[in-house]
């Protein structure tokens, strides 16, 4: 046993690590500030503002890599709301997180950071992107799963072509999930969904997400311009109809970050074109598996509008595991204590 103790001005941070079908998730314990707000998205602001330099050490190397995940608990931002949450990532900070949502519930509640509300089965939980309806399910004392109703969802732009350097013409949607993707057949890049074709996916994603942003204007409906943005490119690839999984996906998302997880938000923009396609009716279930052959499901549960666009409230179901605890810290010393990142 070591009883070494880091000196009184060093940085401590701590956390629980955790995976939802195989996408990191790091949830912040203790050392990071709080950032200050009203709302989640000032908080957000705040966090961008103030303690940059903290997530860009929590996400890089040495202590995390470039498609590290991570999120930092708050108090809610509303009345009925049980607790807020903020997305890191390599880049930034997202809207939304579909698997941030199933792995901070799991971790949540198993750990202790938070009880179930007294009386309810449910955790209301206040995201950038709005409110988040959490229902943990339980086996032998643990929580086996989580399902959340996700924010509306909706489609903003169908059939869309778009000019992509070194691919060529690409048709696509552009679709809300709690942040904007283009979803793009995989099949028009010449590529198959495995994970040796992970750099070239990557690649490819960060090419349409760059034609697509320097070409078309990405707004909510709503007039937040904190969601105007597209966050990143999904390509899909259909399995055939006697199976199980519906199809598989891969998300390439930030600043070229592949989840490794169907993501949460990404299929419910799928969810939300193929209603608005009609081919997915409400209530009818869909799995989606990812990169690495792990699944989330996801069904329409209710038909509603955002602004002038019809949209749906989507479900996503999955589950996630505990993987370690952190104590991190940073010696103010240390040329690279704000982190790297080599991709």
């Amino acid at each position: 046993m070591v009883n070494w103790e880091p000196p009184d001005h060093w940085q401590r941070i701590t956390s629980i690590d955790a995976h939802a079908a195989g996408e990191p998730l790091r949830v912040i314990c203790s050392g990071f500030p709080l950032p200050a707000g009203a709302t989640i998205l000032e908080r957000r602001e705040a966090a961008r503002r103030h303690y940059d330099h903290l997530r860009r050490s929590l996400m890089w190397e040495p202590r995390g890599h470039a498609d590290m995940y991570g999120c930092l608990l708050t108090p809610p931002a509303t009345d009925d709301g049980d607790l807020g949450v903020l997305f890191l990532h390599n880049e930034g900070y997202s809207t939304m997180c579909g698997h941030g949502i199933i792995g901070l519930v799991t971790v949540g509640l198993e750990c202790g950071l938070f009880a179930m509300p007294s009386g309810r089965a449910e955790i209301r939980i206040d995201s950038p992107a709005g409110r988040i309806v959490a229902t943990p399910h339980w086996q032998d004392g643990r929580v086996s799963a989580v399902s959340f109703l996700n924010v509306p969802s909706f489609v903003l732009l169908q059939d869309l072509d778009v000019d992509v350097a070194g691919l060529g013409t690409i048709s696509c949607d552009v679709a809300f999930g709690g942040a904007f993707y283009a979803l793009v057949d995989v099949a028009q890049t010449g590529l198959a969904l495995e994970p040796h074709n992970s750099d070239a996916l990557i690649a490819a994603g960060r090419a349409i997400k760059r034609a697509i942003m320097a070409t078309q204007r990405i707004e909510h409906p709503a007039g937040d311009p904190d969601l105007n943005f597209l966050y990143g490119t999904i390509f899909t690839q259909m399995r055939p109809q006697d199976s199980e999984v519906h199809s598989r996906n891969a998300c390439v998302f930030a600043e070229g970050e592949l989840d490794r997880s169907p993501t949460g938000t990404g299929v419910s923009s799928r969810a939300a074109l193929y209603h608005a396609r009609g081919e997915l009716a409400a209530g009818k279930t869909l799995h989606i598996e990812s990169l690495i052959g792990t699944r989330f499901s996801v069904r329409v549960v209710e038909c509603t509008r955002v602004g002038p666009l019809p949209a749906v409230v989507p479900e996503v179901t999955g589950s996630a595991s505990i993987t370690g605890m952190h104590s991190f810290l940073i010696d103010p010393a240390d040329p690279l204590r704000e982190g790297f990142l080599l991709r």
